[in-house]
């Protein structure tokens, strides 16, 4: 079941989405919540890459209503920007003493190792000691993974050292694990103006939608579609398939749609920009930041007609060579940008100094 509203009242709209889905069927009274946006940097939800703590807010006058009592806004923006300005910058210090909820920063948080098939994944106690955790992303593209909604939104309940070992190995596959030691309650998705050029935002596009529903596959799958692709283009999309953690979109899902009068009347489907520059990249377990920075740099712009291909990624640690080398791990290239992640305006006048 899925429910979709379509409108600007982004509160209202949430708590109308809430009760029209069947999140009831699995929420109890003395139950313990914790509600996962997605503030993966310190940006307004109007540039397209977090979380608006209006639908937060909506969440939780709904779990109030319902009778629950114990709530916490739990999460961890990628490596190498703060939680805690993150809350700042999006609103969220000013939900938290409006809705009388706390904020809980995961970077600072302890955890444990869940194994699934002989794969261990260090998860933040916050995340694993909670009765009943409601995933709130945003719906958007990945320069990786091409999108991020539903399961890759919970990265972010697992310390920095396990993000960066992630793409050390299959990102999809991890991704995937992690979904499945990691149960989510429920998913309310912000589809109300993400960015479908990049994660970290900057360009968002309009859709005015709210997502609901019990199963982050299928969500994530009706996700994809909405922006161009496939499920199966989205290799972790196919992994947890495989896994058993639930069924793609198809007719015999139930979509409910409310608000249909402020339906867009066209499709909000993404550029695919990073596919466009996967030729000029050779990547070694980069991280997303990292990666999101070239790729931004490239988009920028607009063209690359140096012949050199650009080295980045913790594959390259240690690595002395004459060529380009784009962030700290890759600092043995003749030509650096450094930083951890390195910044877009740094990687842009490199790029354009070559260029000339």
């Amino acid at each position: 079941m899925i429910v979709v509203t379509y409108g600007t009242k982004i509160t209202e709209n949430t708590y109308d989405t809430l009760c029209a889905s069947d999140i009831g069927s699995y929420l109890k009274e003395n139950m313990s919540v914790a509600i996962k946006p997605n503030l993966v940097t310190p940006r307004p939800a109007d540039d397209g890459a977090t979380t608006h703590p209006e639908l937060v807010e909506g969440i939780i006058l709904f779990l109030r209503d319902f009778g629950i009592k114990s709530i916490k806004i739990i999460e961890s923006s990628w490596y190498g920007d703060k939680t805690k300005e993150a809350f700042q910058v999006c609103g969220y210090n000013e939900l938290s003493k409006k809705m009388d909820v706390p904020l809980i920063d995961l970077k600072s948080d302890s955890w444990e190792k869940r194994s699934y098939l002989g794969t261990d994944i260090n998860i933040c106690m916050e995340a694993l000691n909670t009765d009943f955790l409601i995933n709130a992303p945003v719906l958007k593209a990945h320069s990786q993974t091409r999108l991020t909604c539903c399961m890759k939104n919970l990265k972010g309940c697992i310390p920095d050292s396990e993000k960066r070992r992630f793409h050390t190995l299959d990102l999809h596959m991890q991704i995937a694990i992690l979904n499945k030691l990691l149960p989510t309650g429920y998913c309310v998705v912000d589809g109300i103006c993400g960015d479908l050029s990049s994660e970290e935002g900057g360009q968002p596009v309009a859709a005015n939608r709210i997502v609901a529903g019990r199963d982050p596959l299928t969500i994530d799958s009706y996700g994809a579609e909405l922006i161009g692709y496939k499920p199966d283009d989205i290799k972790y999309l196919t992994y947890a398939k495989d896994m058993g953690l639930g069924d793609y979109y198809s007719t015999l899902t139930t979509l409910i749609e409310l608000g249909g009068e402020a339906k867009p009347v066209f499709d909000a489907v993404g550029k695919h920009t990073a596919d466009r520059f996967k030729g000029f990249i050779d990547e070694k377990s980069a991280c997303s930041p990292c990666y999101a920075a070239l790729v931004f740099a490239l988009h920028k712009i607009g063209k690359y007609t140096f012949n050199e291909k650009l080295h980045i990624g913790q594959g390259y640690k240690g690595i002395n060579s004459i060529g380009i080398g784009i962030g700290n791990c890759a600092k043995g290239y003749s030509c650096n940008v450094a930083g951890c992640p390195p910044k877009a305006t740094d990687i842009i006048e490199l790029l354009e100094n070559l260029t000339i």
